[in-house]
């Protein structure tokens, strides 16, 4: 039976290393397709994306896009490892940063209280929004895809109501800028300089601490083994005395408290204000992260890379006469050739370990046992 367990978990390694090489030799092929559909050359387009997204400024702007795709990554994971689709991210990290901004912008106090303060404010409200959602679904069963999605548009709605003249924001810019009140300097996050390619931002030891956190509570509490046995089976752990219910109301609060962080990194390194052209999307984009990094803390920080290359280097493509709608066709492309592969080898894995542990315990009911040789 070791000699089995060893072959199984020799084999298991080499599906995990199959099933991300598939991915991208899938992924490299069809992007290749529809680069030549469009007219162009697909090896001159790579060598391009490579040359450029390997310079120094483009390495500081991918880890720093990379900060924030990874937070948002990482509060979808959350939901995920619970089996809940917590789409509401967007909404969240949007009213988490319009809040905390006004709150940034009033407060007259050192940098050293006042940043603690913002994050904090960040991180309540992203959770208390993300409650609504998790208070719905265990009192009401009301799906939190639903809930969040509607959620997403009061929150707009809220956000557009207040970022007004006259209300919690004001012009900048002559007019064409309506913003929350700036942060002072005092309150600005630091950031490392690199020369000519820019400043890194400081909120990237944030990020990476929020990573080990998700990995620590996860993989080594009693805590996190309870959320990963209800994500696979409410009612086994339900049987072994979790309380489902808590758990599914407690993993909502934690994915919209990360999810209130996501735009800390824009807001405190770089615009220090709130107003109408602050990103937006990026709580879908941590969907597609997180299924690229397979809700794992390390293949979401890889996702959240390769996101932040693809919109370096895609965009640089559009000024050297690619269709700037090749950016959403190579994001797509890939999402799909990552779930595609890893669900194949996933399956094809199952499959193999079935017949090896048949065919194993087959020959050993059939061999004799010792009393039949002597005998």
């Amino acid at each position: 039976m070791n000699k089995l367990t060893s072959r199984i978990d020799k084999e298991r390694l080499l599906l995990g290393l199959a099933a991300p090489v598939l991915a991208i030799v899938a992924a490299l092929v069809v992007t290749a397709l529809v680069i030549l559909a469009t007219g162009k050359n697909p090896g001159d387009a790579f060598s391009d994306m490579v040359t450029y997204g390997f310079a120094s400024d483009s390495q500081v702007y991918i880890l720093n896009k990379a900060t924030t795709y990874y937070l948002a990554g990482v509060s979808v994971a959350i939901g995920f490892r619970m089996n809940l689709f917590n789409i509401g991210v967007d909404g969240q990290y949007r009213l988490a940063a319009f809040f905390a901004a006004v709150l940034g912008g009033a407060l007259t106090v050192p940098g050293w209280i006042a940043i603690p303060l913002i994050l904090i404010c960040a991180m309540a409200t992203g959770a208390l929004w993300a409650a609504i959602a998790g208070i719905l679904k265990v009192t009401r069963g009301v799906s939190e895809v639903i809930s969040t999605i509607m959620l997403n548009s009061i929150a707009t709605a809220i956000i557009a109501y207040l970022l007004q003249p006259g209300k919690l924001a004001q012009l900048e810019q002559g007019g064409t800028l309506v913003s929350t009140k700036p942060l002072p300097s005092s309150s600005y996050f630091f950031s490392i300089n690199t020369g000519p390619a820019g400043e890194l931002w400081g909120f990237i030891f944030i990020a990476a601490a929020v990573g080990v956190a998700y990995w620590f509570v996860l993989g080594r509490t009693r805590f996190g083994f309870d959320l990963r046995t209800v994500g696979q089976s409410e009612s086994a752990a339900a049987a072994s005395g979790v309380s489902v219910k808590k758990m599914i109301a407690t993993s909502m609060i934690i994915s919209g408290a990360v999810a209130g962080l996501i735009g800390m990194p824009t807001l405190l390194n770089d615009s220090y204000a709130f107003s109408n052209d602050f990103p937006v999307g990026i709580g879908f984009t941590g969907i597609a992260i997180a299924l690229l990094g397979r809700n794992h803390p390390i293949g979401i920080a890889l996702g959240a890379l390769l996101w932040g290359f693809l919109e370096r280097t895609t965009n640089h493509l559009e000024f050297q006469g690619y269709d700037k709608e090749i950016l959403g066709v190579i994001q797509g492309v890939i999402v799909l050739c990552v779930v595609i592969a890893y669900e194949v080898v996933r399956r094809y894995g199952l499959k193999r370990q079935q017949q090896k542990v048949g065919a194993e315990l087959a020959a050993q009911a059939a061999a004799p046992t010792k009393k039949q040789e002597v005998a």
